[in-house]
């Protein structure tokens, strides 16, 4: 069944080729939505905007490069021209390069803080005239449960993701009186490529052992919409969603 309330938003997603992003694309467009995304990798975003496309939805699809303002911005502005507004920017886009801070992995540090944080912070930069104009919007910031609970290992990454809370939060009281909505979505341990970008090969060995139990993508994306498809007075400020088996 189609949900109304979704069906005729113009949505944005940002790390649309996989994971949550992609099955929030497809889940968003089997409810009607419209849509533009965005990813780094031509090849699947392009996949996936035709894949959807041939459901009959409208879809916009750009490669997305967040560390980089004028991409997001592009992005955004590729929504407002083919659709005339922008309702919902999904910020999904994310990496987690777990490792510990003796290791001095630098490089990882910078990238985990450009694409976590910044492009967060781009993204918001980017709708926010439009929604302010509009009086009307909607921003979810996919944090996780690592925001709210540090591990070794996880220095950085939960760093960004209590900034990310922080900076939802300040957002959300700034824009209330332009009737503009922000959410908070922190997911616990999901079926991701996340793990993928740890480069120290034992420690995601050792985290893919340790995991008891994994949530899709599709449980993850259903709470999202669940946030985005509430009457327009009702702010869902802050979702957390783990498996029940995790106990942290």
């Amino acid at each position: 069944m189609m949900n109304t309330e979704v069906s005729g938003k113009v949505c944005i997603i940002t790390g649309a080729s996989s994971g949550l992003g992609q099955a929030l694309a497809r889940l968003l467009a089997a409810q009607g939505a419209m849509l533009a995304i965005g990813a780094r990798r031509e090849d699947r975003i392009t996949a996936l905007a035709d894949e959807l496309r041939e459901t009959g939805a409208q879809v916009v699809a750009m490669v997305t490069d967040v560390t980089k303002r004028s991409d997001v911005e592009a992005l955004v502005e590729a929504a407002k021209s083919a659709f005339g507004r922008v309702d919902v920017l999904i910020n999904n886009a994310g990496v987690m390069p777990l490792s510990l801070l003796a290791d001095g992995k630098i490089e990882e540090w910078e990238q985990t803080v450009d694409v976590n944080l910044k492009g967060v912070l781009y993204g918001i930069g980017a709708v926010l005239p439009i929604m302010q104009a509009q009086r009307a919007g909607h921003v979810v910031n996919i944090a996780s449960t690592a925001g709210h609970r540090v591990i070794p290992t996880s220095a950085v990454y939960s760093a960004t993701k209590h900034a990310v809370r922080a900076l939802s939060e300040g957002f959300r009281q700034e824009v209330a009186e332009f009737n503009i909505r922000s959410t908070i979505i922190s997911p616990g341990a999901m079926s991701s490529e996340l793990l993928d970008g740890i480069s120290d090969e034992a420690l995601a060995s050792q985290l893919r052992e340790n995991i008891v139990s994994y949530m899709s993508p599709d449980d993850v994306a259903e709470a999202v919409i669940f946030a985005i498809s509430r009457p327009a007075n009702i702010g869902i400020n802050e979702i957390l969603v783990r498996p029940t088996l995790q106990k942290s």
